[in-house]
């Protein structure tokens, strides 16, 4: 459970640092915005790696479920735009991946 708050946490970084450049490049705002997104991607990256996981790539790919399903709550909650029934049908799909990835048996090498 705790992977899951430190991905949990690590998306919503991720997804605000990210935004804060769509925000200064796509929506017009003031370059002044990148200074939060650098923070908020360093963040996140430094979260990423509270992962109890041996191997990074393995982390990484789950993460992308988690992330997934947070942008689409993030366009539901900060944009103000409901995700359809194909985003969360992906989701669903997305997060199914990353439980595989997390929690699947692992033969010992």
């Amino acid at each position: 459970m705790t992977s899951f708050a430190f991905y949990t946490a690590a998306a919503v970084a991720e997804i605000g640092g990210c935004f804060a450049f769509w925000a200064w490049l796509r929506l017009g705002k003031s370059v002044y915005w990148i200074l939060p997104g650098i923070v908020s991607l360093v963040v996140f990256a430094i979260l990423l790696t509270r992962i109890e996981a041996i191997f990074a790539g393995r982390t990484f790919a789950a993460y992308g479920g988690i992330y997934i399903a947070a942008s689409l709550l993030w366009l539901w909650i900060i944009e103000g735009q409901r995700p359809d029934k194909w985003d969360i049908l992906g989701a669903i799909i997305c997060i199914a991946g990353a439980v595989i990835i997390l929690f699947g048996q692992r033969q010992q090498v």
